[in-house]
Parts: C-alpha cells; structure tokens; sequence
C-alpha cells in the first residue's frame, strides 16, 4: 500500500513538472514579436491564414504638451515704385485700364476741373492736397468726403460733380495721376499742403498759413 502511494506522489509531481513546463514554453511564445501560430484546419473547411502574435501595444504620455506649428501666412504683394527718370515717363507707363473706384473717381475728377490746365506737377499737387486732408483730422477720412464738403471746391455744384469727358487726353492724365499720388509713387512738391489757391486771388485764411509751394498759377499752403 505504501509503495502504491509512492508510486502515485511520483506521478502527480511528474504530471505537476510537466504542465508548468508546458506554461512556460507559452508564455515564452507570447513574449515574442511577431511569432506564426499554426491553427489546425478542420475537415472540409479551406485553409485560414496563420495568426501573428505580436507585443501588447502601450500608450506613450507625453509630459509636456505639444504645440502644432503655425504655418506663416504668405507676404503681402506690394507694387514697388517706378524708377522712372521724370513725371511724365511715370504717368506714361501707370496702368490706367479697368474701372476707377468710387474714391478713385473723386480724385481723378479734382485733378480733373482744378488742374488740367497745370503742368504735371501742379495736377499732382491738386492730388496731394486731397490726400493730406483725408488722412488729416481736421477734414473727412475719404477722398470723396473731402471733395463734396461744402463750399471747398469750386466746380462742385449742388453737391455732384459735372461731366467728364472720358475720351480726351486731359482725362487719362487725370487717372494715371491720381493713381501716382494715391500709391505715393512720386514726390509732390506741395508736400503737407492741406490747401491752395489760384494767384489772382487772395483769401484771408491764407495770411494764418505757411506757404509750401507755387506751381504755376496755384500757390499750396499748410
């Protein structure tokens, strides 16, 4: 009976030795990257494709927080001056195709009926002075602003501006000048003048300013 017993511990710590042996050889497999498992294939169904074992995949934390760079926004395009040796080269060569804007057309039109008549520095001038006083605050922050404000200009009449011819030279100079004056492609010699006057007159409010230039029969003050 005693050799029976033996003989049965033997067995059951064989079996024992046996089955943690078996567990180890598993868990070593799983431990692997990448290993094949054959799955058998029962009778009469196809063949399936062998299953990869692969390592447990662990979540990375970051510990400081990631920024997306920014992409920069591309540079604005901007018209470079003309190198243009005179005045009139530049005015021959400014692009004066399409449609004037609004504004556009109320500095074109000043030019226009105050100094079509002038040489070329004198219709810039014209230009300039509209220009100071839109940006000045003392006057409307617009070209037309400043053009249609009561009792400044002479040629507006009940608050519109009169026809232009639009086929003659006198107004193709007058877009392609106010456009010189509006992107600040030429220096003007009226410089900061926010007004002027013809020379055979003689306004009071002129005594009060400092005289910038005289170009031909119009005398520019700031």
């Amino acid at each position: 009976m005693a050799r029976k017993t033996h003989f049965a511990g033997f067995v059951a710590i064989a079996a024992t030795a046996t089955i943690a042996f078996a567990s180890a050889e598993m868990s070593g497999a799983n431990a692997q990257e990448g290993v094949e498992t054959e799955i058998p294939v029962p009778a009469g169904q196809t063949e399936i494709a062998p299953v990869t074992v692969t390592d447990e995949i662990v979540p990375v934390f970051v510990s400081q927080p990631v920024v997306q760079p920014i992409p920069e926004e591309p540079e604005e395009t901007i018209t470079a001056p003309s190198d243009a040796s005179s005045l009139r080269a530049l005015i021959a060569e400014t692009d004066i195709s399409g449609d004037l804007s609004r504004e556009m057309q109320c500095l074109a039109g000043t030019i226009y009926f105050e100094a079509r008549g002038e040489p070329l520095a004198g219709q810039l001038a014209v230009a300039q002075v509209v220009i100071n006083r839109a940006e000045s605050s003392r006057f409307p922050s617009s070209y037309c602003g400043v053009v249609y404000q009561r009792s400044q200009f002479s040629f507006v009449r009940n608050g519109s501006m009169p026809r232009i011819r639009e086929q003659t030279k006198a107004w193709k100079r007058a877009k392609a000048i106010a456009r010189i004056a509006h992107e600040g492609h030429w220096e003007s010699e009226a410089q900061d003048s926010l007004y002027f006057h013809a020379k055979y007159v003689s306004p009071r409010w002129s005594r009060s300013k400092t005289r910038r230039a005289t170009i031909n029969t119009h005398i520019f003050y700031r």
